[in-house]
């Protein structure tokens, strides 16, 4: 679904406002304090390349908000929002709005999982369902057979075997059931195809599984189980689970652009949220990325080995490791895609970390943001992109 692009009216309001942020380039609380050999800001030049490349971007895809930051070893190099938190109102978009960021929730389901496995509260080798699975109790009438082989590191690295998002997602299906009805609908209805470990099939569903997985594990509701764990750590405090309608929009959150306007308000958000269901700013994902960069500062929440096992592929999954996807350089990314809603992250291999939040999606506006910020991040040679 596309979006109409901006009017000239709009176009000039936010080239306008664009400019005086570039201008400013407010710095990030993590950011304040920068040492004398910090990266290079961009000059006034380079700054000038990167308004044209984000108002072509824009333009193109008919984004009416775009919030990027960007940094390098650790520190603020880049960030501007540009455009509209809410078109309808002319409501500038600031650095402090937050998105839905999709699927880039499941880096942070990763993480957390992962973190558990540290402390010795569950194996990635454990079975999921079954008599001795993590979930065991809570679906007893779950099938043997390949359910009943499914460990927890086939749900981070979607080789689970079935359930992925290329038909029959069933995180899109029955929308009047709970998590809990829905895992035993889809146990139920929806076979394991193939043997786990086998073969990768992207898997909304299998990240809703280890939201359940952490609640098992932890004792508390998914949410709070992941800001204690993960977010607090890193500092994060605006982050929460998105809600489904309209009404339903937090402080600060950015209203979604779509050629059907009520399409982002028709969906079981809050029922993503392993998967799918966070809010936060681009600054909350970059601080969170920071943290398990394998960088030296800011300090890593997760050991070195831990981060190698989180970045590492499996066979059956060559360009996918847990909760992120990979390449050889190694750069480290996900990006995030709902109606209404296009989203990206990316750690890349020379230091630097970025993410780009926009409140409309396009036929191409994944691919296309991603080219942006490479253009972007080029465009300052000194950041040795």
């Amino acid at each position: 679904m596309t979006t109409p692009g901006l009017n000239p009216l709009d176009r000039r309001l936010w080239m306008k406002r664009f400019a005086l942020a570039a201008g400013a380039l407010a710095l990030p609380r993590y950011a304040r304090a920068q040492s004398a050999d910090a990266p290079p800001r961009p000059t006034a030049e380079q700054l000038a390349a990167i308004r044209k490349l984000t108002e072509k971007v824009m333009a193109d895809h008919g984004l009416p908000g775009l919030s990027v930051v960007v940094t390098r070893l650790g520190k603020l190099v880049y960030q501007n929002a540009a455009g509209f938190a809410d078109p309808a109102k002319r409501e500038p978009l600031t650095t402090a709005h937050r998105f839905r960021i999709a699927s880039i929730s499941k880096p942070i389901t990763a993480v957390a999982i992962l973190a558990l496995s540290e402390q010795g509260r569950l194996k990635l080798s454990d079975r999921v369902f079954g008599k001795s699975g993590l979930l065991g109790a809570d679906f007893p009438a779950a099938p043997e057979g390949n359910v009943g082989k499914i460990e927890v590191r086939h749900l981070l690295n979607h080789t689970c075997g079935g359930w992925g998002n290329s038909r029959n997602d069933p995180m899109f299906s029955k929308p009047d059931l709970d998590q809990h009805k829905l895992i035993e609908w889809t146990l139920r209805e929806i076979p394991v195809e193939h043997e786990p470990g086998t073969r990768h099939d992207y898997s909304n569903f299998g990240y809703c599984v280890l939201g359940r997985v952490i609640e098992k594990v932890t004792g508390r509701p998914y949410a709070e189980a992941v800001n204690r764990m993960i977010l607090a750590k890193c500092g994060i405090k605006g982050m929460r689970i998105a809600g489904d309608t309209r009404a339903d929009r937090a402080p600060d959150e950015v209203a979604y652009a779509d050629a059907d306007a009520e399409a982002p308000y028709r969906m079981k958000v809050a029922r993503m949220d392993a998967h799918g269901g966070w809010i936060g700013s681009p600054e909350d994902l970059v601080r969170f990325a920071l943290h398990v960069d394998g960088f030296s500062t800011p300090p890593d929440i997760l050991r070195p080995e831990t981060l190698r096992v989180m970045t590492t592929p499996d066979p059956a999954s060559p360009n996918y490791a847990c909760g992120w996807a990979v390449n050889r350089a190694p750069n480290w990314w996900h990006n995030g895609s709902l109606p209404g809603t296009t989203t990206l992250l990316v750690r890349t291999a020379s230091g630097l970390c970025w993410a780009a939040f926009a409140n409309a999606r396009s036929k191409d506006s994944a691919g296309a943001l991603d080219r942006f910020m490479w253009d972007l991040v080029r465009a300052v040679p000194a950041w040795n992109a």
